[in-house]
C-alpha cells in the first residue's frame, strides 16, 4: 500500500509543477463545470467524518465525477497533502493554507 501513496504524492507534486493541479472545492467545481474533460482524476482528501458540510461537498463532486467517468481517490492525511504541495512551491505565503479537501488532475 506505501507504493500507492508514494505515487500518488509523486503524481500530485508533478501535476503541480506542470500546473495541472486544481486545489480547493470550490475550484474544483467551477473547473468541472466548466471543462470537464480536462480532469483526469480527483483526489477527495478527508481527515474529519463529522464536517457534514464537507461529506455534502463530497457527496456532489462524487456524482459528477461519476457521471463524467472519472476516477476518485478518497485517501486520508491533509496534513501530509499540505507539507508535500507548500514544500514544492516555495513562492506561496506559508502562514495561507489552502483548501487540500479536493485535488483535481488535469492534462
Amino acid at each position: 500500500m506505501q507504493s500507492v501513496g508514494l505515487a500518488l504524492e509523486e503524481l500530485l507534486v508533478t501535476a503541480q509543477k506542470q500546473d495541472c493541479l486544481t486545489v480547493g472545492i470550490y475550484e474544483s467545481a467551477k473547473l468541472l463545470n466548466v471543462d470537464p474533460d480536462s480532469v483526469v482524476l480527483c483526489v477527495l482528501a478527508a481527515d474529519d467524518a463529522d464536517d457534514v458540510a464537507l461529506q455534502i461537498h463530497f457527496t456532489l463532486l462524487q456524482s459528477f465525477c461519476c457521471d463524467s467517468g472519472l476516477t476518485i481517490l478518497r485517501v486520508s492525511g491533509v496534513q501530509r497533502l499540505q507539507q508535500l504541495l507548500d514544500a514544492v512551491d516555495a513562492n506561496r505565503n506559508q502562514e495561507e493554507h489552502r483548501d487540500l479537501h479536493c485535488m483535481l488532475v488535469t492534462v
